[in-house]
């Protein structure tokens, strides 16, 4: 009896052992599942600094980027003022020579006008004085064309508001009405554009203002809610 009872005990615990031995395969896949966690935890350690050093390389570009914008956006404006002030002193330097070569042309007419003064004074014949005077106005005529400076045509002309000025009417039947029949101021025009209107006088019709201002008056005179306005009269 006390042998059996020895076996059975040293069998009992050889069977606890292998038991305790044994690796059964979901023991094993937990195991690799911790494993496997563990070793995740790291890399995302590892890519956290990654990231970081891309966020800060990505500022560091903007940044950059700002800041060359910024220095092209003032070398911009830089150059547009330069070209400013630059095209504002040619535009002056232009006016300035156009003045100067308008004048260079006027000056031989003074020194004319002022010789005929001077001739003036001791001329005792009439038309000789008006011969020069004449020599100087032909001169005259000479720069003006040089410079593309014309006169406009206003006599015998029907009247035109966008080439004269008229000053005054006049009642004549000699021209038809609106016709241009005095210059009182010449006009001039330089090239295609209107320097000066010429002022002049415009012919109307012998007595059709005052007939039209008779006819306005009777008008007047009339009741309009007269049934017989000819018996009123």
């Amino acid at each position: 009896m006390s042998e059996h009872a020895g076996d059975k005990s040293e069998n009992g615990q050889g069977a606890a052992r292998e038991d305790e031995d044994t690796i059964y395969p979901e023991d094993e896949t937990a195991e690799q599942g911790e494993i496997s966690a563990d070793t995740g935890d790291g890399d995302d350690d590892v890519n956290q600094p990654d990231d970081a050093d891309e966020e800060q390389s990505a500022v560091e570009s903007a940044r950059a980027e700002r800041d060359r914008m910024r220095d092209q956006l003032l070398r911009i404006a830089a150059d547009f003022d330069n070209f400013r002030k630059r095209s504002r002193k040619e535009i002056a330097e232009v006016r300035r020579r156009t003045v100067e070569d308008t004048l260079r042309e006027v000056l031989p007419i003074i020194d004319n006008l002022e010789r005929a003064t001077e001739a003036t004074a001791e001329a005792t014949d009439v038309e000789a004085v008006a011969a020069g005077v004449q020599m100087v106005l032909r001169g005259f005529e000479e720069v003006a064309n040089r410079l593309g400076l014309t006169r406009v045509t206003a006599l015998g002309q029907m009247f035109d508001p966008t080439l004269h000025d008229a000053m005054q009417q006049e009642a004549t039947n000699a021209h038809p009405p609106g016709t241009v029949v005095a210059e009182v101021v010449p006009g001039y025009k330089l090239g295609d554009r209107l320097l000066r209107p010429a002022m002049v006088v415009v012919a109307v019709p012998v007595g059709g203002t005052d007939d039209q201002g008779e006819a306005d008056d009777d008008s007047s005179d009339v009741d309009p809610d007269d049934p017989n306005p000819e018996e009123s009269a």
